[in-house]
């Protein structure tokens, strides 16, 4: 967890696949972001009801079930407004890596709409938190990544891991467009931001830069 002039960040291990889903909040304004919410959604409205903010947003980086499958019933019990790229938006429900591959889960979410569709360039401001949308697709279509300049951070979904790549073997993966993506968008910021990824530990530009195998 961290905190300090009102900025709060936690991290929570959801779901089957022990997903990172990340709470942004700023105390001073009560304003809080989900980024991934792939289980554990109770937990988590719990988690800003104690903390006594409010959720705004939710956000996803992609329409991969172990990242958005909670996103509908965190809506319903804390608020917020859900964002996904309209890429992905026919992943939503496919059987294979959607909201169809957990059985159930479809019935169980009668209304998976999307309330804001992100692109390019979107600036996302909620109180202190201001983050800047980019577009990496290659691990799906419609990837996105969000950028928190004024805090060097970027929360990266799947397609950057410490030491690693997302998979791309996956409906609407590509292997090249994934590689372009990190190349283009992560690796040009600066090297000391701090690469917070959909899966295992946090990382660095500058680390993945000097020793990511998939780019030597």
């Amino acid at each position: 967890m961290q905190k300090g002039n009102a900025f709060i960040l936690e991290r929570y291990y959801v779901g089957m696949l022990q997903t990172n889903c990340y709470l942004l909040g700023d105390s001073q304004t009560g304003q809080a972001v989900v980024i991934d919410p792939g289980g554990n959604s109770g937990s988590i409205a719990g988690r800003i009801t104690e903390l006594k903010l409010k959720l705004v947003a939710i956000l996803n980086t992609h329409a991969h079930f172990d990242h958005i499958m909670d996103a509908w019933s965190l809506k319903e019990a804390s608020g917020g407004m859900i964002y996904l790229h309209r890429n992905d938006e026919l992943l939503l429900q496919d059987r294979t890596v959607g909201l169809g591959a957990v059985p159930g889960l479809v019935s169980t979410v009668s209304n998976a709409s999307i309330d804001h569709w992100l692109k390019e360039g979107d600036r996302l401001v909620f109180g202190s938190i201001e983050l800047e949308v980019l577009e990496t697709p290659g691990h799906t279509p419609g990837h996105v990544a969000f950028h928190f300049p004024k805090r060097k951070m970027i929360f990266v979904g799947d397609t950057l891991f410490a030491g690693s790549i997302g998979r791309t073997d996956f409906p609407g993966g590509s292997h090249d467009q994934l590689i372009r993506s990190v190349q283009e968008k992560i690796f040009p910021l600066d090297g000391a931001t701090v690469v917070y990824p959909g899966h295992g530990p946090e990382t660095s530009v500058e680390q993945e830069r000097r020793s990511n195998p998939f780019f030597s």
